[in-house]
């Protein structure tokens, strides 16, 4: 396809879509907390591979379970085919062939967690003929889809950990455990080995015909990972990279590099502070040549191919970070493709072309940014048109502007943040909002939580204090082997952020308060005890409390990426145990009651011992959910959301925030 016959149809969209409504002058009226609590009414809308049809999922009521709807592309008016699960929930799907979405559904199926990283879900997965309008799902219990074989319209690849909970590659981190990979017939509901991984060489990529090409093992004897590799159209696997578990570099093969033979794309430190994107010579295995890379952040993955059906596993472009996702694109009409689609989309920010036809004029186009929770658009016959939003009773007008800031740490160290702006005037009240983890990247693109609390009129700092990814080796290690542990100095920089806004006259520095989840929660339970106290209240979610009872969840397990990490940052840091007696602001507690990431026991030891010194705190159970955000249903968020704001106006510090 020739670049015209790429970019002509685009050149249409200007007149197509609006641009949006203005920016409110004036603090909107805060919604009803229910319109937060409502679950994604729409998602991962998607155009089957000839453009006929428009798959998305949908949750037609504030309780229901969600459901697939498919439209005819071109009559979006016309009723649509819907597909649905009694007693259970559909969580993903994808188009197959012309015909045929597979999904995924899971159901719970216990009522108590069964001990650290082992919940109360397991998963199916089923296939649907829209034309046929037949459903059939199959008795696989736990299936992982691996890929959708784009080649193969009737087959997928599905994966299992084997070997029970109790084997010792189950206790391997997940990007290293073994696996058995399975060719699965869509039609007949068979299934074909294809092979079955070991510690030493267990996690298997596949390109698009379902051939093997990359595997990650683990050699128990010398403590080292490894990767291997397999020459497309080879049998063999060629050992390409070994590392120390010792070693905190970073180490990722993301595709194969189309320009070289024998040559892979890897993200990787090779001896800089800064990931950057290399060719990687397998046969002599080192690094040949530096692609790109930034002196301010980590590269953070690769742009493919829009079409993934007639370009599957193609490069186009390599990602990274800062105020937010920035693309420098390899190929010149996909890069094009986009800037058109940017220039006339409503508040573009993160912008995805995320389906498209196998002969390319057909596509769906997904956006989110600060101003749009996420809508989905159909682009067909050089036409554009919304086919709906995540969150359709949130307006963008009422939405809140990000800022991406940088401040000084008191030991002079820069501190990335994202400043969620409430309308009006300042100064404002502060939430400080740590991100969970510590060890991970946070991009800010569209952040419930913060846009929540920015329309009740609460200014939010979201500081990437050291310990968190994409600004550096040494940013990271700084949380766990430079003095910089939970407690410490990283606690330093969450309350340095919120003194840096006092001083530019944002904030009121009679009304900040802390809140956060797993990690963050547990700053929030550090935060409570500081000497020199800055906040009025904290709250707390998902809180790791006992620092011993969680880094034995680690200390147990083998080995594995992040094992490490968590073992000397844990071990290092301040125990929100030891420091009950010093709590000194009072504080609202929320955990749910069968969390498998940070176990209830957590909540429940912790509010043992505020009994114990009478400390003045309230505590919220959310029945049934788990540690994560997609196991928070409307009846989660909307007790989540109504006991927070009610007990910021009213419970935190003299008079309420």
């Amino acid at each position: 396809m020739n670049k015209q016959s790429n970019l002509l149809p685009l050149l249409c969209l200007v007149a197509l879509i609006s641009t949006g409504a203005a920016v409110a002058a004036e603090a909107p009226e805060p919604y009803p907390l229910d319109y937060w609590a409502l679950r994604a009414v729409i998602n991962n809308a998607q155009v089957s591979p000839d453009g006929k049809y428009l798959g998305l999922m949908k949750i037609p009521s504030k309780t229901a379970n969600p459901i697939i709807e498919v439209y005819e592309t071109a009559n979006l008016d016309k009723k649509p085919f819907r597909i649905g699960a009694d007693k259970m929930e559909v969580t993903n799907f994808g188009w197959v062939s012309d015909k045929d979405i597979v999904f995924t559904l899971r159901q719970k199926v216990r009522d108590k967690i069964e001990g650290f990283n082992r919940g109360v879900y397991e998963n199916r997965i089923a296939v649907a003929d829209v034309e046929k309008k037949k459903m059939r799902s199959f008795d696989e219990q736990g299936p992982s889809i691996v890929s959708l074989l784009p080649g193969k319209p009737d087959k997928i690849i599905i994966s299992f950990f084997e070997g029970g909970d109790d084997g010792p590659g189950s206790k391997l981190s997940e990007a290293f455990r073994p696996r058995a990979y399975w060719e699965f017939d869509l039609n007949r509901g068979t299934k074909k080995l294809l092979i079955r991984g070991k510690i030493s060489l267990g996690n298997i990529d596949f390109d698009a015909e379902g051939n093997p090409w990359l595997a990650r093992g683990f050699d128990l004897a010398d403590g080292e990972f490894i990767w291997y590799w397999r020459k497309p159209g080879g049998s063999g696997w060629a050992e390409i990279k070994r590392m120390s578990e010792e070693s905190f570099d970073t180490f990722s093969v993301e595709e194969i590099d189309e320009t070289k033979p024998d040559h892979l794309l890897v993200r990787a430190n090779n001896g800089h502070d800064k990931i950057g994107l290399w060719s990687f010579d397998v046969s002599t295995q080192k690094f040949d040549e530096l692609i790109y890379r930034r002196d301010d952040v980590d590269v953070t993955g690769l742009r493919y191919h829009s079409n993934r059906w007639a370009h599957p596993d193609k490069v186009t472009g390599v990602a990274y970070f800062k105020d937010k996702y920035h693309f420098e694109y390899f190929d010149e009409v996909e890069g094009a493709t986009y800037r058109q689609l940017e220039d006339v989309i409503p508040n573009a920010y993160y912008l995805r072309i995320n389906s498209r036809s196998r002969e390319g004029n057909t596509m769906t186009i997904v956006n989110s940014g600060p101003r749009d929770p996420g809508t989905y658009y159909l682009f067909k016959d050089g036409r554009v048109q919304s086919v709906g939003s995540r969150q359709p009773l949130i307006e963008s007008e009422n939405l809140a502007d990000v800022e991406y800031i940088s401040y000084d740490a008191r030991d002079g160290k820069p501190i990335p943040g994202f400043l969620t702006v409430p309308q009006g005037e300042p100064p404002f009240p502060l939430i400080v909002l740590p991100h969970g983890g510590p060890f991970v990247q946070e991009t800010v693109l569209y952040d419930e939580w913060s846009q929540m609390l920015a329309n009740n009129g609460y200014m939010v700092l979201q500081p990437q204090y050291r310990g968190s990814r994409g600004y550096g080796k040494k940013f990271y290690l700084d949380a766990f082997m430079q003095g910089g542990q939970g407690g410490y100095e990283m606690q330093d920089d969450k309350d340095d952020g919120a003194e840096y806004l006092v001083r530019r006259g944002l904030v009121d520095p009679e009304r900040m308060a802390m809140f956060g989840w797993s990690y963050g929660g547990y700053a929030a339970l550090i935060a409570s005890a500081r000497e020199k106290q800055i906040y009025q209240c904290v709250i707390a979610g998902a809180a790791v409390s006992d620092n011993l009872m969680q880094v034995n969840y680690y200390r147990f397990q083998l080995r594995g990426r992040g094992r490490e990490e968590q073992l000397r940052f844990w071990d290092d840091s301040i125990s929100p145990l030891d420091e009950v007696e010093k709590v000194n602001v009072p504080m609202l507690l929320i955990h749910g009651s069968v969390d498998q990431r940070v176990p209830p026991d957590h909540a429940k030891k912790y509010r043992k011992l505020l009994d114990k010194y009478n400390k003045d705190y309230e505590y919220l159970e959310l029945d049934g959910a788990d540690h994560f955000s997609n196991t928070l249903f409307y009846r989660h968020q909307i007790a989540l959301y109504e006991t927070m704001i009610g007990y910021l106006k009213n419970d935190c510090g003299p008079g309420g925030l």
